[in-house]
C-alpha cells in the first residue's frame, strides 16, 4: 500500500483498564469543551454535526494506526464519529484500554469542526463482543459502517451479531487469511446477513479502471453486437493458489453476471490453470486463468484479460495489460538513438512524451513573458529559439503504473490506448464505497457469480 502511516496527531484522554461508559463521560466532557470554546460571547454552543459512523476493526498495530490516519482524513472532510477497535490487544485489566484523539479543522466559510478518533483495545476477538462494546457509542439516525481491515470471522456466529450493529461491512479481499475459504464466506454473508447490511470490498474499487475499459470498448453502438459474439475470455494472475484467483473470478462473475452467463462447467489444472465454461444463449464462452510470473505484482493481482470473439462476420480482440513486460528496444537512428529508451516498455515511454510535449508546449506559449522576468529585456527581443524538454526529463517512475489497452476490429488498423493509474490510497477508496452507501447491486451479483465460479475449483 502506498499510504503513510503517521502517529496520532493530539490524543486528549487515556484511560486504562475502564469501562465503555468511562469513555462516553470523557468524550462527553471534550465535546462540551469544545463548543463553550468556539461559541463567541453570547452565541449558543454550534450543533455538532455527524453524517456517519465509521468503526474499523484491526488486527496489528500497523493497521490500528493506518485506520486512525484514514478514519481522520475521511472526518476532516465529511463529520463522523471515528471507532478503531484494536482486537486482541494485550491488556493488563478485565475490561479495555481506549483514549480519544482530536483534530480541529477550521474550514474558511464555516464554523470549526472537532474530528474526534476513539480507540479501543479489547481482550480477544473484536467480534465476540463488538455489538455490546459499541452500541452505546453510536450516533442514532446516521447510518454505521463496519471496516473490517484483516479478515473477519466467517465461520463464527457471532460475527452475524456482531453485524446487527452496522448497515454496511467493507473487507479487502486481497488480505484475507486463506482467502479462498473467506472469499466463500464472504459471499455466503449475501444470503445469511440482514436485509439492512451492504456488502463492500476495496478490491473491487481497484479493478475500476479494468471494469471502465473493458465497457467502454463495448460502448459504441456499432460494437453492441460484440457483446453476445463473446467466445472467450483469458485473465493472467499472479501466483499460483486457488486463493489467488480471487480478482481474476470477481471480474469474470462482473461479466457472466453483466451479460447473462450461465456456469455449466469449470476445472482446475495444474500451475494454476483454470477452464470454465459458459452458456450465452446459443453460444458457449470458454474462460481461461492462468497464472504467469510477474514480481512487481502481488500475489492474486491481475495481470492482463483478453476477450475475443466475432460477431456478424466481423472478429474482434480486446486486450488489457497491466504494467505490460518491458523489453529492450533496438537501437535506431535519429530520435531514438540520442533518446534512449533505457529498457522501459512502449506504455511508460508513450506517457513521457505526452508529458515532454505538454511541457514544450507550455513553455512556448510563455516564452515572452518568461524571458523578460530572466532577462529583463523588452519581450520579443533576443529570443532563444523553441525550448527543447527532451522526453528523457520528463520521465518519472509512476509512469510504470499503466494500463495498455489494444483493439482489434476485424482488418482494420489496431487501436492503442494508455492509462496511468492512480495511487492506492485507503481513504479515496473507502469514501468511494461509503459514497453509494456499500449498496452495490452490480458488486452484489459479481460476487454471487464469483463465488459460484469459485465453488468449483
Amino acid at each position: 500500500m502506498n499510504t503513510v502511516v503517521k502517529p496520532p496527531s493530539n490524543r486528549v484522554w487515556q484511560g486504562d483498564d475502564v469501562t465503555v461508559s468511562d469513555v462516553l463521560n470523557a468524550l462527553a466532557d471534550i465535546r462540551g469543551k469544545f463548543a463553550r470554546a468556539e461559541a463567541d460571547g453570547d452565541e449558543h454552543a454550534h450543533p455538532r454535526n455527524c453524517v456517519m459512523t465509521l468503526i474499523a476493526v484491526a488486527a496489528s498495530e500497523a493497521d490500528e494506526r493506518l485506520a486512525e490516519q484514514t478514519c481522520l482524513t475521511i472526518s476532516s472532510q465529511h463529520p463522523a464519529q471515528a471507532i478503531v477497535i484494536r482486537e486482541e490487544a494485550p491488556l493488563r485489566g478485565h475490561h479495555l484500554d481506549a483514549w480519544i484523539t482530536t483534530d480541529v479543522k477550521r474550514p474558511e466559510m464555516s464554523c470549526a469542526v472537532e474530528c474526534e478518533i476513539i480507540t479501543l483495545h479489547v481482550r480477544g476477538a473484536a467480534a465476540d463482543h463488538l455489538d455490546a462494546l459499541v452500541d452505546p457509542l453510536l450516533v442514532s439516525g446516521v447510518p454505521t459502517y463496519l471496516w473490517w481491515m484483516g479478515t473477519p470471522p466467517f465461520r463464527k456466529n457471532e460475527l452475524l451479531a456482531a453485524l446487527r450493529v452496522g448497515d454496511g461491512l467493507v473487507v479487502d479481499s486481497a488480505r484475507f487469511e486463506e482467502p479462498h475459504r473467506s472469499f466463500v464466506g464472504l459471499a455466503r454473508l449475501l444470503k445469511v446477513a440482514h436485509h439492512r447490511l451492504g456488502l463492500a470490498d476495496l478490491q473491487w474499487s481497484r479493478f475500476r479502471p479494468w471494469r471502465e475499459t473493458i465497457a467502454q470498448f463495448f460502448g459504441p453502438a456499432d460494437r453492441r453486437a460484440f457483446l453476445t459474439g463473446v467466445s472467450e475470455v483469458g485473465i493472467d494472475y499472479a501466483g499460483e493458489g486457488r486463493g489467488n484467483r480471487i480478482a481474476a473470478a470477481l471480474i469474470t462473475g462482473w461479466m457472466a453476471a453483466a451479460l447473462g452467463w450461465k456456469l455449466k462447467r469449470a476445472a482446475a489444472g495444474a500451475g494454476g490453470v483454470v477452464v470454465a465454461h459458459f452458456e450465452n444463449g446459443p453460444h458457449s464462452v470458454e474462460v481461461d486463468f492462468r497464472s504467469v510470473e510477474r514480481a512487481h505484482l502481488a500475489p492474486g493481482e491481475l495481470s492482463s484479460i483478453r476477450i475475443g470473439g466475432a460477431s456478424n462476420g466481423v472478429t474482434f480482440r480486446l486486450s488489457v495489460q497491466h504494467d505490460p513486460e518491458r523489453k529492450p528496444r533496438v537501437s535506431v537512428p535519429a530520435y531514438r538513438t540520442v533518446h534512449p529508451a533505457e529498457g522501459e516498455d512502449d506504455a511508460a515511454i508513450e506517457l513521457a512524451e505526452r508529458r515532454a510535449e505538454w511541457h514544450r508546449d507550455v513553455l512556448h506559449e510563455n516564452l515572452d513573458s518568461l524571458h523578460h522576468t530572466a532577462t529583463g529585456d523588452p519581450p520579443g527581443e533576443s529570443r532563444p529559439q523553441r525550448p527543447v524538454v527532451v522526453t528523457h526529463d520528463r520521465r518519472r517512475r509512476d509512469t510504470g503504473r499503466v494500463l495498455l489497452t489494444m483493439i482489434e476490429m476485424g482488418e482494420v488498423e489496431p487501436l492503442r490506448h494508455v492509462q496511468q493509474l492512480d495511487r492506492e490510497d485507503e481513504a479515496a477508496l473507502l469514501l468511494d464505497l461509503l459514497a453509494t452507501g456499500t449498496h452495490d447491486e452490480v458488486f452484489n451479483r459479481s460476487l454471487a457469480a464469483a463465488s459460484e465460479l469459485m465453488h468449483l475449483f
